[in-house]
């Protein structure tokens, strides 16, 4: 079994965790839980930086001895990750005897190597970063990263690293193994910083006694971050356990913020080069977390999101969903409350979880649940082998949210096919063995969609799974050359259950999900459709499919006058492609259905007339056309906010308008 070693930068405990420390660990965890997934024996490290002189000064402060201090901590970041389901394998401290011992190892290297001499460092030291600055490195004098706090000018005997001497065998690696460094950006910025050149760098303080005594002076402790970075090989057995660090280094990947890309990517695997180690393959510089714009951060307090607090807000794995998809890896993201609830509508209710209701419903209804195995829909089945391929190469490439897209891409064929196999037809005529087959491919796509979604939301895709008639133990016993196929034999019983993730209604949500008021119900008077292109209508007391008509008016029109619409006025009415997401009909009502639509950026709710003509089943998954620019009004209690198009000759039934191609929700059609 090949193996896949990935660690996480490890924490300063002088606060607790916040969001933006959150973002990183999930987006570790998602690519751990990949690699399981993909066979791969995973070794996935996290830890606490504990030797900082901000965590001394917050442990004086809090009246306890450091050591009591990060005790405290250790608990606090552990509760934390556990609220986000991370499923790290060890939890190195730098306080911890073995990290103590690798941290020695490599200082006796250097100093053997002759890689370490004395000298006097002076120049600015940010408190914040705990790290030395240049001048180059100063915004109008400050850090750009903790601007409230002015840098101190600080002048030490200490003892340095030739970090200089690694200039020409770091661009040199840098050459010859360009995925050593991700994104782009991150590389190109550090190989201008290369070829600039290098100075060499303090690697200890004095006068201070928290910190790991360097072995050839213990008056000197060892700087912090020159202490840090070694605990991805301490926690593999560096100074202590030659065989485990001989399975499991170097580090196939470390995932680490952008603002210290640089000591991970110059200071650490020179220091490597120095020990005789070998250098981690690849770095992954992720960005920052922002919350309305503004950097998340401790030193921004208004900018902090409890992770926990957030996760506890709609759970877990929809936190780990809106984080994974919606925010590239490597780039930075934003968070808002309005946004996560408004993507947990469309993503989680109105559509996986709508889908799991779909088809663990119509197991119940038309098969008692049990349903046996059947030829694999040729459709269906190409869909999951193409998605799951796309979703595959994605996260090899660290592209987590395209792989997301990828698995939802996948929920949607199944929807599709659902919509368009129309199972609640072949029940009503008594076709059992297209049925059959229905049932169980729509049940494949979503089982394999939710193995593809398992290293994202492990607890709801077991779950799922759960209610397909498959149980797991844990996810983390999946395998996608395995799981990720469509099966074609086997029988399963289905179990209906609660919805998964109830939709929330805007006036319900903390942060209300915003809604354009662009909108209008569907009219009560379909016409046909060829007539005169579709304009703004009053509201009608009883809606049907759409309303196509001349413009209204207060008289009958004047006899001569052209009632003919310029380009101007017809351009005024916003026909959009939607697709329907979910579809009920309205209680006490025989024409009425209650349509959930996605026009792409937002989701809509249409009353519309055309329960006598459709099946609020058959609706699911189909792309319609609707007048976007109405007001919006009650019927039956519902506010409907558009107008969906239909056509029909007089008394006949209404004929939604369709697509052979069908464009993307969204879609303007002019």
């Amino acid at each position: 079994m090949p193996r896949y070693y990935l660690t996480t930068a490890i924490d300063y405990v002088n606060s607790r965790p916040h969001l933006g420390t959150a973002y990183e660990k999930i987006a570790a965890d998602v690519i751990a839980r990949y690699r399981r997934l993909a066979g791969f024996d995973v070794r996935f490290v996290m830890g606490n930086d504990e030797h900082s002189q901000n965590v001394f000064r917050q442990a004086a402060e809090a009246g306890l001895e450091p050591i009591a201090y990060c005790d405290r901590m250790e608990q606090e970041f552990r509760k934390a990750w556990s609220s986000l389901d991370i499923s790290f394998d060890d939890f190195i401290r730098t306080t911890q005897p073995r990290h103590k011992a690798g941290v020695t190892e490599i200082a006796r290297r250097l100093h053997a190597a002759g890689d370490i001499y004395q000298g006097t460092y002076e120049g600015w030291y940010c408190v914040g970063c705990e790290a030395f600055k240049q001048d180059k490195d100063l915004v109008d004098g400050r850090c750009p990263l903790h601007p409230r706090t002015e840098p101190q000018w600080l002048k030490e005997n200490n003892h340095f690293f030739r970090l200089s001497k690694y200039r020409q065998p770091l661009l040199d690696h840098l050459h010859a193994h360009p995925e050593f460094i991700q994104p782009e950006s991150r590389r190109n910025e550090i190989l201008r910083l290369l070829e600039g050149g290098l100075e060499d760098v303090s690697i200890s303080r004095a006068g201070q006694s928290w910190g790991i005594p360097l072995p050839f002076d213990p008056g000197s402790v060892v700087y912090v971050w020159f202490d840090a970075l070694i605990n991805y090989a301490s926690a593999v057995g560096l100074g202590t356990d030659d065989e485990l660090l001989a399975t499991w280094w170097p580090a196939d990947l470390h995932v680490i913020g952008k603002d210290i890309t640089r000591f991970h990517v110059v200071i650490w695997p020179a220091m490597l080069l120095a020990a005789g180690l070998p250098l981690p393959r690849r770095v992954f510089g992720h960005g920052f977390m922002t919350k309305d714009g503004q950097r998340m951060s401790k030193s921004n307090p208004g900018t902090i999101i409890d992770p926990s607090d957030a996760a506890a807000r709609l759970g877990a794995d929809p936190l780990r969903l809106f984080l994974t998809k919606e925010i590239v890896f490597g780039n930075d993201g934003d968070f808002s409350w309005g946004r996560f609830e408004e993507k947990y509508n469309v993503d989680l209710a109105n559509n996986l979880g709508n889908l799991v209701n779909r088809v663990t419903a119509m197991a119940e209804r038309y098969r008692q649940g049990r349903l046996v195995a059947a030829p694999a829909a040729e459709t269906l089945a190409a869909a999951a082998t193409t998605h799951a391929h796309a979703y595959a190469a994605a996260m090899d490439a660290l592209q987590l949210d395209v792989a997301c897209q990828s698995a939802f891409r996948l929920v949607d064929a199944t929807n599709e096919y659902i919509a368009a196999s129309a199972p609640w037809a072949l029940a009503k005529a008594g076709q059992d063995h297209a049925l059959d087959r229905v049932l169980w491919n729509a049940s494949e796509g979503l089982r394999v969609a939710a193995v593809l979604l398992s290293p994202v939301m492990p607890a709801s895709c077991r779950t799922i799974l759960a209610r397909l008639g498959t149980p797991v133990a844990d996810v983390g016993d999946l395998r996608l050359e395995r799981d990720a196929q469509v099966h074609v034999s086997g029988t399963r019983q289905l179990t209906r259950a609660d919805a998964l993730w109830p939709r929330l209604e805007a006036d319900a949500t903390a942060a209300p999900i915003s809604t354009k008021t662009k909108e209008t119900p569907v009219s009560d008077t379909p016409k046909d459709v060829a007539a005169t292109p579709a304009v703004p209508a009053a509201p009608a007391a009883s809606p049907a499919a759409a309303q196509v008509t001349a413009p209204p008016s207060a008289a009958a029109p004047v006899e001569g006058t052209d009632t003919r619409l310029s380009i101007d006025e017809f351009m005024k009415v916003d026909l959009r492609v939607a697709q329907v997401l979910t579809a009920e009909r309205v209680p006490k009502s025989k024409k009425l259905v209650k349509l959930s639509v996605d026009l792409g950026s937002e989701t809509r709710t249409i009353v519309a007339g055309i329960g006598e003509a459709y099946e609020p089943e058959a609706l699911v998954g189909r792309r319609i056309a609707i007048v976007a620019n109405l007001k919006p009004a009650k019927l039956m209690g519902i506010e409907s906010n558009g107008m969906v198009l239909a056509a029909s000759a007089e008394g006949n039934r209404p004929i939604l308008i369709d697509f052979a191609e069908p464009p993307a929700p969204g879609t303007r059609i002019r």
